[in-house]
């Protein structure tokens, strides 16, 4: 196991399997973004982006929750760390900080998890739908909880939310923010899958360890293939389709597919 950096001991990181597990590491806050926090979250995404080592990255809580989202004491319109900003400017701020942070974990090339032990909540909620798959143990729960503090959203949880489960169930999870508890959020198509509270951290972690060791390129170009095909006509999507798979064609990870397949047994990609 290697461990990583991260500056802060409100953020964990280490590599295991292939898999590099980020914690978020503030568990007497059930795990609140906040200054030192959540840049750590981002700069340790970024640098994740060209590890060789890293197939797969899968986020996750200390202690009984996910993230909370923002530390509310934090929040207002004063909230500037003492300097007068204008209108304009805070939402130029929050806009880059939700490109750095959101949008790169959706746009990653790695394959990214979001593991709830617990509550997914706001903000926190945002960072879990940015991932790519969600696995939550069987006492977690999930709520956009803007509305209880008069909030409209941010982090992209309108866009997210839409795309997974559609306009009207989006609407009533932001109106209502109501606690979806996880096999509701399974069936709702939220959550992939739903461990055992007692073995969830385990579960979790081979989940995400057969996704590392799987043919990381293949699964990086399937990614780009599934998250363009929403925005782009059919035409556009079967060029892309026909690049991949031919750049596909040929690789290391192509050749030990179909050699294992002939040979009836299981690839071995790393």
């Amino acid at each position: 196991m290697t461990t990583i950096n991260t500056g802060t001991e409100e953020l964990l990181c280490t590599i295991d399997q292939r898999v590099a597990v980020i914690t978020l590491n503030k568990p007497h806050k059930k795990n609140a973004l906040g200054d030192i926090l959540t840049p750590a979250l981002r700069q340790t995404l970024l640098e994740l982006e060209d590890h060789h080592e890293v197939g797969c990255i899968m986020l996750t809580g200390a202690g009984d929750a996910f993230c909370s989202g923002g530390d509310v004491s934090g929040m207002g319109p004063d909230a500037s760390n003492g300097q007068p900003m204008t209108k304009e400017e805070r939402i130029e701020k929050l806009t880059n900080a939700q490109k750095t942070l959101t949008q790169r974990l959706h746009e990653h090339p790695k394959i990214t998890v979001a593991a709830l032990p617990g509550a997914a909540a706001g903000a926190g909620l945002s960072i879990a739908l940015a991932c790519d798959l969600r696995v939550a143990s069987e006492n977690a729960f999930l709520t956009t909880a803007f509305s209880r503090i008069g909030l409209s959203g941010d982090y992209g949880s309108s866009w997210f939310l839409t795309r997974l489960i559609g306009l009207a169930q989006a609407k009533e999870l932001f109106y209502l923010s109501e606690r979806i508890n996880a096999e509701e959020a399974k069936s709702m198509g939220l959550v992939n899958q739903v461990f055992p509270q007692a073995s969830f951290r385990e579960q979790a972690l081979a989940y995400a360890t057969k996704l590392a060791n799987g043919p990381t390129q293949a699964l990086s170009r399937m990614k780009k293939n599934l998250h363009l095909g929403l925005e782009q006509g059919l035409a556009e999507s079967l060029v892309l389709e026909a690049t991949h798979l031919v750049e596909s064609m040929g690789t290391d990870e192509s050749k030990e597919a179909i050699s294992a397949f002939m040979e009836k047994r299981a690839p071995k990609f790393h």
